[in-house]
């Protein structure tokens, strides 16, 4: 079986996709896109998303799984090993809750589907677009800091010695961040944390530039 990825070099949810594979040691068919094209909705695309959105993971046999948290439980069950989750319920439950606060909180108001909304409804600018973009990701990021700075479970990565979930999210949403100038300075933990991911080639193969697409 060959994985398919579909997906555009920018976009965090790609980007944390990329290197949950990476950790896995999957090899993938790289299909690119360009969102501000409109690739994604074309009726090809959008017969295998309904959405239009990436990423999308093509795993043959006409099937296609979306949503990147959902592909990335899909990888966990159909290749365990090297694992993402903790073992224990109560490790999972957090890790899964610190990948929930950047995927969910921060992600959905922020994608670029938003943004445009914005700059066509309401009339933002870039400088607007940017302070909202700001302020989703500093009232989460706050929060993660405080979560990971204080929790014995916090190790060299988000939970304990050993890259997983959360670790993917994070990653993506440092990169996505950069776009806008914002710093990991007031983030002490989240940026050390970035830090060792991007010592790590799972990750920096993962990261936007080092994609075919990105230019």
């Amino acid at each position: 079986m060959t994985l398919k990825l579909h997906n555009f070099f920018r976009s965090s949810t790609s980007t944390r996709l990329r290197a949950a594979l990476n950790l896995k040691g999957l090899e993938y068919d790289y299909i690119p896109y360009v969102l501000r094209d409109g690739e994604t909705r074309r009726p090809d695309y959008l017969a295998k998303n309904p959405q239009g959105l990436v990423p999308t993971l093509e795993t043959g046999e006409g099937r296609f799984l979306t949503q990147s948290l959902a592909i990335i439980e899909w990888l966990e069950e159909t290749h365990p090993e090297p694992p993402l989750l903790p073992a224990d319920p109560d490790g999972r439950a957090r890790v899964r809750a610190l990948s929930y606060m950047i995927a969910c909180e921060i992600h959905p108001l922020n994608n670029l589907r938003v943004l445009f909304r914005l700059r066509d409804q309401f009339g933002a600018d870039e400088a607007a677009q940017k302070d909202w973009f700001t302020h989703w990701v500093t009232l989460t990021f706050d929060a993660l800091e405080a979560e990971l700075s204080r929790s014995k479970d916090t190790g060299t990565y988000c939970h304990g010695e050993t890259p997983g979930l959360a670790d993917c999210c994070l990653y993506a949403q440092v990169w996505n961040n950069r776009r806008f100038g914002i710093p990991l300075d007031t983030w002490p933990t989240l940026a050390r944390i970035q830090e060792a991911l991007e010592h790590l080639p799972a990750f920096t193969r993962a990261a936007p530039p080092n994609q075919p697409d990105a230019a």
